[in-house]
C-alpha cells in the first residue's frame, strides 16, 4: 500500500533519552556536587530500578502512593512531573534540589539523540509527498527537541497526550493526528515501539509498524528497514 500519511512515536522510535548514568552525572556536575564512584554507581542502580528517568527503563515497582499518578502520567504536565519526581525520591540523593534538576534535565534537547536513520527516513517520506505527524504519550513539549536537532521542518503536526488529556492507545489521539494531516486513516501508517500504546492506531484502520526500543548505537537502521519510503 502507498501511504499518504505517517505518524511516529517520539521516545524509543525517533529519539532515545540518554542513559541513566550520563543523566545523573550531568545534573551532579551542573549542581556542583561530587560523590565517590561507589556512591555514584549505587545512585545509578537505584534510579534505574525506580524507573525515575522518563523514556528510560520502566520502574521495577511503582509505590502505592504513586499508582494513580503513574497510570495517568501522560494526561497532564502536573501528573507527569508528580509521577517521575516521586519515583526519583525513592532514592536518597545528597541534595533535595536534585529531584527537580533531574526532571528538568530530561526535557533538555541535549538529553535526547535521534536514531541514526531518523532524518533519512523523514526526509525520504517528505520527498515522497507523505505528510508526517508525531503522536506521543508525554507530559511536556517535545517540539524544542526536534528544533534543536534540525528535524522540526520535517514534521507537519504534533499530537501530544498532555495537550489533549488523552493517552495512547486511545484512538482519539490518532484521529486528531489524521485530521491535522488531512489524511484518511486507511492511508496512514503509525510507527512506534509500544505494541499496546501505538497499536491503538489500528482501531482507526491505520497500518501499524513497530521498531525495538533500543539504545541508539544498537539500532542504526530500524526505521529504514521498515521500507516506508521509496527514495530513502
Amino acid at each position: 500500500m502507498t501511504f499518504t500519511g505517517a505518524l511516529f512515536d517520539f521516545s524509543g522510535t525517533l529519539f532515545r533519552i540518554e542513559p541513566v548514568r550520563s543523566w545523573l552525572r550531568t545534573v551532579l556536575d551542573e549542581c556542583g556536587l561530587r560523590v565517590g564512584p561507589r556512591v555514584f554507581e549505587r545512585y545509578v542502580r537505584e534510579l534505574t530500578s525506580a524507573g525515575a528517568l522518563p523514556g528510560g527503563p520502566a520502574p521495577e515497582c511503582v509505590p502505592h502512593h504513586l499508582a494513580a499518578a503513574w497510570a495517568d502520567r501522560d494526561r497532564s504536565a502536573e501528573l507527569h512531573r508528580e509521577a517521575y519526581t516521586g519515583l526519583a525520591r525513592q532514592v536518597a540523593l545528597p541534595d533535595p534540589g536534585l529531584y527537580d534538576a533531574l526532571y528538568a534535565r530530561h526535557m533538555s534537547p541535549a538529553a535526547w539523540r535521534p536514531y541514526p536513520d531518523a532524518e533519512r527516513v523523514l526526509r525520504g517520506l517528505r520527498r515522497d509527498g507523505v505528510a508526517i505527524g508525531v503522536v506521543s504519550n508525554i507530559g511536556w513539549d517535545l517540539r524544542p527537541v526536534f528544533h534543536a536537532h534540525g528535524l522540526d521542518s520535517l514534521v507537519d503536526a504534533y499530537v501530544l497526550s498532555f495537550e489533549h488529556g488523552v493517552q495512547k492507545p486511545d484512538a482519539r489521539l490518532f484521529r486528531t493526528a489524521c485530521a491535522l494531516l488531512d489524511r484518511e486513516p486507511a492511508r496512514v501508517v503509525m510507527v512506534g515501539d509500544d505494541r499496546r500504546a501505538d497499536g491503538g492506531a489500528a482501531a482507526l484502520g491505520c497500518a501499524v509498524r513497530f521498531v525495538e526500543h533500543l539504545p541508539v548505537e544498537e539500532r542504526p537502521d530500524g526505521l529504514h528497514a521498515l521500507g516506508l519510503t521509496r527514495t530513502a
